[in-house]
């Protein structure tokens, strides 16, 4: 090759290798080169409606139950001593849900007790008038009714026979603070909870969530992912007042149970033995006797006929009868857990009833009845 070819490649070579060389940062400090780096090209936006299933799923169940979930306000009488006037004042509000078409709105005990007018207000915002149509402080459960237009009254859907599980989502939905309609989610924290109820008994299997429940969420729903009742939301363990979470739920087995009982009669079904006992047990804690005594039993009655015998009055003062210790395989130490024993059982059913009068121990088969009348069991 001759020579001025050989010269002439080099000098394209030495070209073409200048050109293909990054250049240095012209802001490099002295004896440094910096790579210049090409600008990543920015990552496209996610189209319209590019949500994951669990926020699909959250969004569709509040458009399903929303319609079905109200506001309860109370107001009370409150007396202006030195003004010498009676005034009615707000005095405390919560969250409920539309039970049917007729009107029947659940919500809790505690929500509308002692409270001297009610009212409901819809997720349109329009109030009405509500009236108690009964109560059951032992479930923390209460039935109201108004009288809305048909479009306003939108059922929620109940969930039957479903058996909860630990770790399925909950979405509770209700009025925090008196704010309308907020949602919050969480999972089912436990089952089978007990929480202490009024009249000094406890309400069992309550389901614990992590689903925020503040003051004014009490009385809503609790709801599964495919937006069914599982609960009602009740109460919150906390010491400020705030949610901590852990929230408690009244199980939608004791509302399907409880509600329509209220409805048809006004008050829930109550069975026992049909003897007459003493709910606030002071005989017992006069003595420091553990157990529940048996105070009187109607002569007609199926717990005379299984031979129970009440306390007797003499000349030296009160005779114990029979002492209920245990009813079937549980003790009973004292009225709770005799009401929770006999709350599992339905009217018909016998139960075996262990008593001790004076030194003597026996069990008798005693027939569950409906009760009539407080102070029985």
């Amino acid at each position: 090759m001759k020579t001025s070819h050989l010269v002439a490649l080099a000098a394209f070579t030495a070209l073409a290798c200048k050109k293909t060389q990054p250049t240095a940062d012209a802001t490099a400090a002295p004896g440094q080169s910096t790579v210049a780096s090409a600008t990543p090209a920015p990552v496209p936006a996610p189209p319209p409606g590019a949500r994951i299933e669990d926020e699909k799923n959250t969004i569709a169940v509040f458009r399903s139950a929303a319609p079905s979930t109200v506001y309860v306000t109370q107001t009370r009488l409150v007396a202006d001593y030195f003004g010498g006037a009676v005034q009615e004042v707000p005095a405390g509000s919560g969250s409920g849900f539309v039970w049917d078409a007729d009107g029947h709105v659940v919500t809790n005990f505690h929500v509308v007790e002692g409270a001297r007018s009610l009212t409901v207000t819809f997720h349109d915002q329009r109030v009405f008038d509500a009236k108690v149509v009964g109560l059951e402080p032992r479930k923390d459960v209460a039935v109201l009714k108004v009288d809305a237009p048909k479009e306003l009254l939108v059922p929620i859907h109940v969930a039957k026979g479903q058996q909860l599980e630990v770790g399925q989502k909950a979405i509770a939905i209700g009025n925090p603070f008196g704010l309308d309609h907020t949602l919050t989610t969480g999972v089912i924290s436990a089952i089978g909870r007990t929480v202490q109820g009024a009249g000094g008994v406890s309400i069992r299997d309550m389901i614990q969530t992590d689903a925020a429940i503040n003051p004014g969420n009490s009385g809503g729903p609790l709801l599964d992912s495919e937006g069914q009742l599982i609960g009602m939301n009740t109460m919150i363990y906390s010491k400020s007042g705030a949610s901590a979470g852990i929230g408690f739920a009244v199980p939608v087995a004791t509302i399907a149970r409880v509600v329509p009982q209220i409805i048809k009669t006004g008050r829930a079904e109550q069975v026992g033995l049909g003897i007459g006992i003493d709910p606030m047990q002071r005989l017992e804690r006069r003595i420091g006797l553990r157990g529940v005594i048996v105070l009187s039993v109607p002569e007609s009655g199926a717990a005379a006929q299984a031979g129970l015998k009440g306390i007797t009055q003499t000349n030296r003062g009160i005779v114990l009868g029979d002492v209920i210790v245990k009813i079937d395989d549980k003790k009973i130490e004292d009225f709770d857990a005799l009401y929770t024993v006999l709350d599992a059982h339905k009217a018909g059913d016998t139960v075996k009833v262990t008593v001790v009068r004076g030194d003597e121990t026996r069990t008798v088969d005693v027939k569950v009845v409906v009760l009539n009348q407080a102070g029985g069991t």
